[in-house]
């Protein structure tokens, strides 16, 4: 009786002191209902959003906690979400892989682009904190265009109008990619309110005409902060992206196929602009891109269109690459009358294994089948992960190939892409997605480990006809007791 007496007691002092050590953390714990109103109140914040099962999260939890009660003595408050909970956020902000960090000011976000451990992540949150643009005199107009290769100058009448405030909005979540200032002071040339973007190639400057809505000064900036036709590599791939404009890809071999190519491309991405963003690529380096884009590798040169946010690909594929060919390509591309190239191995002759095989061309008939649910695997022949998952993935079939509402599937996401009108993208392999029976819902995989137990489990709770799986509380089996096992998947 003592002994359990004290075994007692010692147990409620550790749960004394886990309270005391939770209450005392420094990072703010967000959920959907408190996540839009706590970042929205907040001038500068750090939101962490990750996943309890999470090595990498894991391993960032102690230096976050450090960087908080540092940041905590600059007013700058640190805040996590844990994504397997609050999934209404975690969609909405975009998150696609555990721990994503997010810089917000007043509710707008941009990429924390730091070192995940606490130095790095105090120093780069008190610079974060530094006035994004920097007042410029008249006298020091000239000194300030040559700052950078692209600096952004907004001429105000002052710093405290709707329009100002929109340019400050914008300066802040770009301020990691250009240098921005403005200025009060009267100047001929650029009555106020204008911004002008000045460049050491092209044109040399560009003034914005659109509204003083921070979605126009971001796309006037963007759009023109890329030269008309440049070089592409991985140190300005995403850069590109981030542009949010097609990308046009023209693979080279040579400075005489450039050459032969530059003079057409020029006239055409000047009417084209911020429609298609030209680059060269070099196939000698980067000639395996052309696969991804449907295009034969080898076969230089080549061009393609891409839309990397819904990953559309447009392979010219009319013959051998001319100047013409290319004019008229782009030409069809601008007014819309080009359809995507849907890259797909044939349908297989037959599909009666208990993993269905999922090809381009039949991706609609199987993954989109409202009467069904489709747990569908993206994976690649040589990623390892996928290689130690395949074993598991035939058993889930397996077991479930008598639940005809429930179907497990494969494809290939090397050879397959999928269909235009398909809001996927895929981040790495294997990428595991369930469609949802009745809404065609897409809800990617967090159960955890990639093992049978937890990917059963999650089916059950996430599936439209989960409840109709073996196990399951309301299917009426024997085994419902086994499930307590599982509570925190």
């Amino acid at each position: 009786m003592k002994l359990n007496f004290i075994f007692a007691a010692f147990a409620a002092i550790g749960a004394v002191f886990a309270e005391t050590d939770e209450a005392a953390s420094d990072v703010v714990v967000l959920t959907d209902a408190t996540f839009k109103d706590w970042v929205k109140a907040e001038d500068l914040s750090l939101v962490e959003f990750y996943a309890p099962w999470c090595g990498h999260c894991k391993a960032l939890a102690p230096e976050y906690e450090v960087a908080a009660t540092a940041l905590k003595k600059e007013n700058i408050k640190i805040a996590k979400v844990d994504c397997t909970v609050e999934k209404d956020v975690c969609s909405e902000v975009g998150v696609s892989g555990y721990p994503t960090l997010k810089v917000f000011r007043k509710g707008n976000a941009s990429e924390f682009k730091g070192e995940r451990k606490a130095p790095s992540i105090i120093s780069t949150m008190k610079k974060q904190a530094l006035p994004a643009l920097s007042v410029v005199s008249a006298a020091e107009i000239t000194e300030f265009k040559n700052k950078d290769k692209v600096v952004v100058l907004g001429y105000f009448s002052d710093n405290v109008s709707k329009k100002f405030k929109a340019y400050e909005a914008v300066a802040n979540v770009l301020r990691d990619d250009y240098v921005f200032g403005y200025t009060t002071e009267k100047i001929e040339t650029n009555k106020p309110p204008s911004i002008v973007l000045y460049k050491s190639f092209d044109e040399g400057e560009n003034k914005f005409d659109g509204k003083f809505s921070e979605e126009d000064i971001s796309t006037f900036i963007k759009t023109n902060s890329v030269p008309l036709i440049d070089e592409i590599g991985p140190e300005n791939y995403q850069k590109y992206v981030q542009a949010g404009v097609p990308l046009g890809f023209v693979f080279v071999e040579n400075d005489d196929q450039r050459k032969e190519l530059s003079g057409v491309l020029t006239s055409v991405a000047k009417e084209s602009k911020g429609k298609v963003a030209f680059v060269f690529i070099d196939a000698g380096k980067f000639g395996s891109h052309a696969k991804n884009l449907n295009l034969k590798e080898g076969e230089w040169p080549a061009f393609a269109i891409n839309e990397p946010a819904k990953n559309l690909k447009f392979p010219f594929k009319d013959g051998k690459l001319t100047a013409d060919g290319v004019e008229q390509f782009v030409q069809k591309y601008v007014a819309g009358e080009l359809e995507p190239d849907l890259k797909s191995e044939p349908i297989p002759a037959t599909n009666d294994a208990p993993v269905k095989v999922v090809v381009g061309k039949n991706f609609e008939s199987i993954v989109l089948d409202k009467s069904k649910d489709v747990f569908l695997e993206i994976y690649a022949p040589w990623c390892g992960h996928c290689k130690k998952l395949a074993p598991i993935w035939d058993e889930l079939a397996e077991v479930l190939v008598n639940d005809k509402d429930i179907v497990i599937a494969k494809m290939d996401g090397t050879e397959n892409d999928f269909p235009k009108d398909v809001p996927v993208q895929v981040q790495g392999f294997p990428t595991l997605k369930l469609w949802k029976a009745n809404t065609n819902e897409i809800v990617d995989y967090d159960g955890g480990d990639r093992t049978l137990e937890p990917l059963l489990e999650w089916l059950k709770n996430k599936a439209t006809n989960g409840s109709k799986i073996a196990g399951s509380p309301s299917a009426g089996s024997p085994d419902d007791d086994d499930d307590d096992e599982h509570d925190e998947l």
